[in-house]
């Protein structure tokens, strides 16, 4: 199988493997070159990889999609680093890329607050102008 992990601006990821693992939501999962076509979203986590010559590579990815397709999967993904270094690589999943949800779940709390409140001025708006 070909292997592609593609991040915004780099490929950090392009080799040929027998065998990927994932994680998914609901657990880890294996993928070998004659399974069926299959697409997951992943969350952040360990990605194991293993070369055709039997090595055991790894990488840090954040959330994202994975999708087999014939002897291809692609694993798109906004945050990725490659390393051998497993208790490293999960440090970096918790600091980084957990971090990075935390925040995005605050901005988004803070931004719905500002919607709800801009909609209830509108609306005592037009109860100004048409009451």
């Amino acid at each position: 199988m070909r292997l592609q992990v593609l991040l915004p601006t780099e490929v950090l990821v392009d080799e040929r493997v027998v065998k990927v693992i994932a994680e998914a939501e609901n657990g880890s999962f294996c993928l070998l070159p004659r399974h069926i076509d299959f697409v997951s979203a992943l969350v952040p986590g360990i990605l194991s990889f293993y070369t055709s010559d039997g090595s055991e590579c790894f990488a840090a990815v954040d959330e994202g999609i994975l999708v087999k397709c014939d002897r291809e999967v692609f694993i798109s993904t906004l945050n990725g680093v490659r390393g051998s270094n497993l208790s490293h690589l999960q440090a970096l999943i918790d600091e980084r890329f957990l971090e990075l949800d935390e925040h995005e779940r605050k901005a988004r709390t803070a931004l719905a607050r500002l919607e709800a409140g801009t909609l209830r001025s509108f609306r005592e708006l037009q109860g100004k102008n048409y009451g």
